[in-house]
């Protein structure tokens, strides 16, 4: 999170901060990143939250419930997930956020 702030502030891109670990995400806008990018991409399997899931909830994951997983820990949503118009980024890339951004 710190390395992509500071990239877009170094590259003067103006951006809304929400910090869906506090406040959650709305279940809609979730499905909708789920539909673009899939939950594969967005469910953090290498977190805390993720090794502290019952081993019956990681074993049965698929879409529906990495779905309920993510809502109802946040913090199993890997960070950060930057929209782009109709582009979602997930992570933090340079190269990608200089592509996306078209910052030389």
């Amino acid at each position: 999170m710190k390395k992509a702030r500071r990239w877009l502030e170094a590259n003067d891109v103006l951006y809304t901060f929400h910090d869906y670990k506090k406040s959650g995400v709305p279940e809609d806008e979730l499905k909708l990143w789920v539909k673009t990018i899939g939950w594969e991409v967005l469910l953090n399997r290498r977190g805390t939250t993720w090794r502290k899931l019952d081993a019956s909830i990681k074993d049965n994951i698929d879409e529906t419930s990495a779905i309920q997983v993510m809502i109802e820990n946040p913090s199993a949503i890997k960070r950060p997930v930057l929209e782009i118009d109709d582009q979602l980024l997930v992570g933090f890339s340079a190269d990608t956020y200089k592509e996306a951004f078209n910052k030389k």
